[in-house]
C-alpha cells in the first residue's frame, strides 16, 4: 500500500512539473530588436507566434511558428540564465561608432522583464547567440 501511495505521489508531482513548464512558455514573450539611425527591426515571439516589424513606420507581420522551429526556440530558451542576462558582455563594439545597429534581447516572463545591455546586431553574446539567431531567421524567410 505504501508503495502504491508513493508511486501515485511521484506521478502527480511529475505531471504537475511538466504542465508548469508549458505554462511558463505560454506566459513568456521574447523580443529581439536591432536599431540604428537608418535601421529598425523588431521580432516578438509569444505563444508559438512571431511578429516581425522591418521598419519604424511599418506594420508588424504576424506568422504562426511550426512545431519544429518552436521546439528549437524552447530548447534554446531553457538554456538561458534569465537572472544573468543583464550582465552578458558583448563580443564586439562596432555599435559605439555606428559600425553596427544596436541589438537587444528582452524576455518577459510571469510579469518580470529581463533585458540585455546593447550589443552589435549580428554579434550577440555567446550565451544567447543560438536563441538570437533563431529569432533573426524569421526575417530571412
Amino acid at each position: 500500500m505504501r508503495i502504491l501511495s508513493l508511486l501515485l505521489l511521484v506521478i502527480c508531482i511529475g505531471t504537475g512539473c511538466s504542465s508548469q513548464k508549458k505554462a511558463d512558455m505560454t506566459s513568456t514573450q521574447i523580443e529581439y530588436s536591432a536599431l540604428s539611425r537608418g535601421y529598425y527591426k523588431k521580432i516578438v515571439v509569444q505563444n508559438q507566434t512571431v511578429s516581425v516589424t522591418n521598419g519604424r513606420d511599418q506594420q508588424p507581420v504576424e506568422t504562426k511558428i511550426d512545431s519544429a522551429k518552436w521546439n528549437q526556440i524552447v530548447a534554446e530558451f531553457e538554456k538561458v540564465n534569465l537572472d544573468g542576462i543583464a550582465t552578458l558582455k558583448a563580443p564586439t563594439e562596432k555599435r559605439t561608432y555606428d559600425g553596427a545597429a544596436i541589438g537587444n534581447l528582452k524576455i518577459t516572463q510571469n510579469q518580470k522583464t529581463y533585458e540585455t545591455t546593447g550589443f552589435d546586431n549580428g554579434f550577440p553574446p555567446k550565451e544567447i547567440e543560438k536563441l538570437v539567431n533563431l529569432l533573426v531567421d524569421f526575417t530571412k524567410e
